[in-house]
């Protein structure tokens, strides 16, 4: 596990930390904003399209070379846009990174499920958190001062360090093939071509037509939600097909026949809205909405990211001694209620209620995420675990990057009910108004959460009863 944490560390900075060096990477490569946004987008796409490979890729390469392979192909990426002269170069290296970051995510979870009894989970998970909601909290911090001190190209020689680290680990911890002695297939397995390529055609589709709702044309964004509905259509129409033929799927649609694994899937799509969602929000507000310097965003942050690490300790040691509706649900119910008093915050309020209000956001983060996977999949038949843990993690990603264009829709819709504007200098009344309703939103999509939570039922004797 602690091997996996710095690979799977790596590929969170890699995704977050670039983020520092767009506005430097702009004026170099002399892009308009919906450009260079793609920097991070390309990365969002292919990891989230990524994560379904992961159940192939170890049965077919076996854990070690499955795992070693995607550090080479995050370092590679790394290596290439630290040096890439021109744009497309810099941009295909964030894809094969955002490649590289979807197929290491899921591992983890399939590990703590296969290598851990039922009572070592929960702290295996806690521990393994701790470390992991550290890169992106540190990620920002340590990448504002390398572009500062080195420039932009540092950005992407960051994580080469930790690769190397990693390969090192995996050659001396990671399982050849699985742990719990499982067999990498070395052949007999095929890829499901047909399914991935229609569940990439699906996702780019509707991806793409809620950025161009954003500001782009109506028709087009129009056409392609509906190519996102057929594409999705067609891959369930495939999936039940082979299954009925008994071939190889890129989803076993038998995952779904476990209720308490639909629920989990559920749950986690529409918390991704909410967390990717706030993560996009939180900045912009504070600065455009609050009119807060770019350096207080991160100081305010940074105790809410302490608190989540320390909270995820904690509840990891709870997964064994409280029922997964009870944690997930507490936990949504503190991050619905840190969203709702969000309108409570006014120019004139001191920032430690702002402080207050994403600390507890944050401990509501902290019950949700070690016990929502290990819940979800603790039903499931040890040969369905990795598809388990590569759909719910997908479906988390998909929710996560749907949530950042909903929640940059519906603000640029209440600012334009309100009469106002972000590229207005200044703050108003009106512009709180808006980042509040949003908020509000958000809040509504936690509690809609909470009821489907609320059906997560743990196998007989994992944890104790609720009675």
């Amino acid at each position: 596990m602690m091997a996996l944490m710095v690979g799977v560390m790596a590929s969170i900075m890699s995704s977050t930390v670039v983020n520092v060096a767009i506005p430097d990477m702009s004026h170099y490569f002399g892009l308009n904003q919906e450009r260079a946004q793609w920097v991070s987008s390309g990365f969002m796409v292919a990891m989230t399209i990524s994560m379904l490979t992961t159940p192939w890729l170890l049965a077919r390469f076996g854990y070690r070379r499955t795992y070693v392979g995607t550090m080479v192909l995050l370092m590679a990426g790394g290596i290439l846009g630290g040096v890439a002269m021109q744009y497309p170069l810099v941009l295909g290296a964030r894809v094969a990174e955002g490649f590289a970051a979807g197929v290491v995510q899921p591992i983890p979870a399939i590990i703590m499920l296969r290598a851990f009894e039922p009572h070592e989970q929960g702290r295996a998970s806690g521990m393994f958190g701790m470390g992991v909601v550290l890169a992106p909290a540190l990620g920002p911090s340590i990448g504002g001062l390398l572009v500062d001190g080195f420039g932009w190209r540092s950005i992407f020689f960051m994580v080469v360090p930790f690769c190397l680290a990693s390969i090192w680990l995996a050659y001396r911890y990671v399982p050849t093939t699985a742990p719990g002695g499982g067999i990498a297939a070395s052949g007999g397995t095929r890829l499901d071509w047909r399914g991935l390529v229609l569940g990439s055609v699906g996702t780019l589709c509707l991806l793409n037509g809620l950025l161009e709702i954003r500001g782009g044309d109506p028709r087009l964004a129009g056409g392609l939600l509906l190519g996102a509905l057929a594409a999705l259509a067609a891959m369930i129409a495939w999936l039940r097909r082979a299954r009925r033929s008994g071939r190889e799927a890129l989803i076993n649609l038998d995952l779904f026949g476990y209720r308490t694994y639909t629920m989990g899937t559920l749950v986690a799509f529409i918390y991704g809205i909410a967390l990717f969602g706030s993560t996009y929000l939180l900045p912009v507000y504070m600065q455009t909405g609050l009119q807060l310097p770019a350096s207080h965003v991160g100081t305010i942050l940074l105790p809410s990211g302490i608190v989540l690490a320390i909270t995820i300790g904690l509840a990891g040691r709870l997964t064994t001694r409280l029922p997964t509706r009870v944690l997930v649900g507490v936990g949504l119910l503190l991050l619905a209620l840190s969203f709702a008093l969000m309108p409570t915050v006014h120019l004139e309020t001191g920032l430690w209620v702002l402080v207050a209000w994403a600390i507890l956001g944050r401990i509501g983060l902290g019950f949700i995420l070690p016990s929502l996977n290990l819940g979800a999949m603790r039903p499931l038949a040890k040969a369905l675990i990795p598809q388990g843990a590569s759909a719910i993690n997908f479906l988390r990603m998909l929710g996560g990057a749907a949530g950042v264009s909903l929640c940059a829709i519906v603000l640029e819709w209440r600012l334009a009910a309100h009469g106002d504007a972000l590229t207005r200098p200044g703050t108003s009344p009106a512009r709180l108004a808006a980042f509040n309703e949003t908020f509000l939103l958000l809040a509504a999509i936690c509690a809609l959460a909470l009821v489907a939570a609320w059906q997560l039922r743990d196998p007989p004797g994992t944890v104790p009863t609720e009675e």
